[in-house]
């Protein structure tokens, strides 16, 4: 989200014409199914917390979150324009974490952009240290407050939408975390206190497009599609620092 503030041609252009392109070649297939990842963004600062999917789309902070209100708004048009068409929005707040195994996790190119890949950097010694950005938000400790959900329950989330699909749902929109909200330095804590691994960090300037409280209720996707997150905190920083920790250099060239 910050670096679609500083790049934001590259964002709409990518986001925006990639899709349209997707879509285009997809209904010229006959190919009408699709789950779109878009993003919590969408609900801009949000008017009530936690976020349901009642809560109304708002003025989104960044580029990247307006691409994601944008596509959202084209592929709704077109599910109602084609009703054959099964299109489910789905909306994640921020995944983090790996798969248990330590096979598969997070290898960001050059500076992390996300808040866990910089923790487990700072961790194996790749960076110095995380660099927090605000501690002065209407939060308990002054630092974003977030819905943090493990990959492997994303995943999850995106096999129930398949069988939604299945059944013809037309449209589907579902928030997609956990329903808990976990400040920056309660991800370094909870870091620091499972895998007994060090993490100095900085406080920063406030980061253009970040927002104090995000987190949501994730009633509807257990409700409709059967859908709960099932790992926690530990889990997530366990999981993330499992694969760095096999992976100090990330993947192999």
């Amino acid at each position: 989200m910050g670096e679609s503030v500083e790049k934001p041609w590259e964002y709409y252009e990518n986001n925006i014409s990639g899709t349209l392109t997707l879509v285009d070649v997809m209904r010229h297939h006959g190919c009408k199914n699709i789950i779109f990842s878009s993003s919590a963004t969408v609900y801009g600062d949000p008017v009530e917390i936690p976020i349901t999917e009642n809560c109304p789309k708002g003025q989104c902070t960044n580029p990247y979150g307006w691409t994601k209100s944008m596509l959202e708004q084209v592929l709704m048009d077109i599910q109602k324009a084609d009703s054959e068409w099964n299109v489910v929005l789905l909306r994640y707040f921020n995944p983090v974490g790996a798969h248990p195994s330590g096979r598969i996790g997070e290898n960001p190119n050059g500076i992390p952009n996300n808040l866990m890949p910089y923790i487990t950097q700072v961790a194996i010694g790749k960076r110095k240290e995380l660099g927090v950005f605000g501690n002065d938000y209407p939060t308990p400790d002054g630092t974003g407050v977030r819905d943090y959900i493990h990959v492997c329950d994303l995943a999850a989330a995106h096999v129930c939408a398949l069988q939604a699909i299945a059944r013809r749902c037309g449209i589907g929109i579902y928030n997609v975390g956990t329903g808990h909200g976990y400040s920056v330095l309660d991800m370094v804590k909870a870091f620091v206190r499972v895998n007994g691994v060090d993490v100095p960090y900085s406080i920063k300037p406030r980061r253009a497009g970040d927002i104090a409280t995000c987190y949501c209720n994730p009633a509807k996707a257990a409700a409709e599609l059967g859908w709960k997150a099932r790992y926690g905190i530990d889990d997530m920083v366990r999981d993330s620092w499992h694969w760095q920790s096999l992976n100090p250099d990330g993947y192999p060239e």
